[in-house]
């Protein structure tokens, strides 16, 4: 049994309560003591997957991570259980998920990484259709994977769950065809914004992701483009880079809970159209691209502010047409 003593104030630095004797802990509940350094312990994982150089798709088809509240160059994690590009990306806490693609071929695989073990991708299920160049969202139990080339373009958004691997469910529509948006949203609204059918479009989409249905209206980018990539936190959603009909820095953002006409932000350090994109609640995050020569950069920015972006650090290797995503994106609680 333990004592407790107070010692006489002496001003020579023992003074203060003492526990003397055997010291025991009682819990109906357990308690496991924190492991690693403060960022292994608390910060947001991003993932960059995939994507093209100018030897084609990379093979075998690298993961990256990075951690999101820190700044430095990416880290190898694994690799795509099938190499390609232009896939749709969807996550929860727990999960990453890549689905579709180009291999060269039209793909339909899902497939999946847990964040907290370095490891090559597994296969997940398959999208109701072949598609490349789409868009994901999710929220920490569903992931949407929408429009796209079929090859002729598509309006299908797909839903899974990802808690459990199996074949991606028809959701509803968007509103019209297309492919090349940016995916991201809150915890109950999906958002897909942008892309090509076959002009630039400036149009914003938004679907409830614990329901299902078709999309509707929420507004318009500042300028219509495609191969734009989008990130979020809890409130705002950002959207950079892509296609005008050049190649652009543009980042807009618009308030999620809200519909109406995104509002300019700021710029990415360079121009850029196909890179990636993955977020922390305080972080947006762009890397890689084409510009026109293939990026290894990435770039940040603070969402809840606007301004340009700054420099993060660098990618394994340089490439376009890679996908992101987070552990702790504005879709997640």
């Amino acid at each position: 049994m333990a004592n407790l003593k107070v010692n006489t104030v002496s001003g020579i630095g023992t003074e203060g309560p003492v526990l003397d004797g055997g010291l025991h802990f009682r819990s109906e509940n357990y308690m496991t003591l924190p492991k690693g350094d403060t960022t292994q312990r608390g910060g947001t994982l991003g993932i960059f997957g995939g994507g093209y150089t100018a030897s084609g798709i990379v093979s075998p088809g690298p993961i990256d991570f990075i951690i999101i509240q820190s700044q430095g160059n990416a880290v190898d994690f694994g690799e795509l259980s099938v190499a390609r590009q232009l896939a749709g990306t969807a996550s929860s806490k727990i999960r990453a998920l890549f689905g579709g693609g180009n291999t060269p071929s039209m793909s339909d695989v899902i497939d999946f990484v847990t964040f907290s073990t370095q490891s090559n991708a597994t296969d997940f299920g398959n999208l109701t259709v072949a598609r490349v160049n789409l868009a994901g969202t999710s929220s920490d139990t569903r992931g949407l994977f929408a429009g796209g080339q079929t090859p002729s373009n598509s309006d299908v958004i797909d839903y899974v769950t990802i808690a459990s691997a199996g074949n991606a469910v028809d959701f509803g529509n968007l509103q019209a065809v297309k492919y090349g948006m940016a995916g991201c949203g809150s915890q109950t609204r999906g958002i897909f914004a942008g892309g090509y059918t076959p002009t630039n479009l400036d149009v914003i989409d938004y679907v409830t992701i614990a329901t299902t249905g078709n999309a509707a209206d929420f507004g318009n980018l500042t300028a219509g483009r495609r191969n734009v990539r989008g990130c979020s936190s809890h409130t705002r959603g950002l959207f950079g880079g892509g296609n005008t009909g050049s190649k652009v820095n543009t980042i807009d953002f618009v308030t999620i809970a809200t519909t109406g006409n995104a509002t300019d932000f700021g710029d990415i350090i360079t121009v850029t159209e196909g890179g990636g994109a993955c977020s922390s609640l305080l972080r947006g995050v762009f890397g890689g691209g084409n510009s026109p020569s293939y990026l290894n950069t990435i770039s940040f920015v603070t969402m809840e502010t606007t301004g340009n972006a700054s420099d993060f650090g660098d990618l394994t290797l340089a490439r376009q047409s890679n996908n992101g995503t987070s552990n702790g994106h504005g879709g997640l609680s």
